[in-house]
């Protein structure tokens, strides 16, 4: 006979244990405020009897498809600024380079 690993899971006479009191966060049901206003029920251990959301699937950029793209502390101008530095450097190196290519091979 083979006995699966969660063998207790299974056997009749193994008695369920009652969970400790004290230890375990209230389970309640509370009531959901998503961006649009719309609002459902659901149980949950939040502390509040109203969880109001900032963000959902209904606003997230993920889900909408709309990105937007946040710039913080200047951080994509700075990008932008460092992109075009190398991409003038990499056109000025090449440009030496294929002038030397034009004037052919040394003697």
């Amino acid at each position: 006979m083979v006995r699966s690993t969660n063998s207790r899971l299974h056997d009749k006479t193994h008695k369920v244990k009652a969970m400790k009191k004290g230890i375990h966060p209230a389970y309640k049901t509370i009531d959901i405020v998503m961006t649009d206003g719309s609002t459902f029920k659901t149980r949950s251990c939040y502390k509040g009897e109203k969880m109001v959301l900032e963000i959902d699937s209904k606003s997230h950029p993920f889900y909408t498809g709309k990105q937007m793209l946040l710039d913080t502390a200047g951080r994509v101008d700075r990008f932008n600024k460092r992109m075009e530095k190398t991409m003038a450097v990499k056109e000025t190196t090449k440009a030496v380079k294929d002038a030397k290519d034009a004037k052919g091979p040394k003697k």
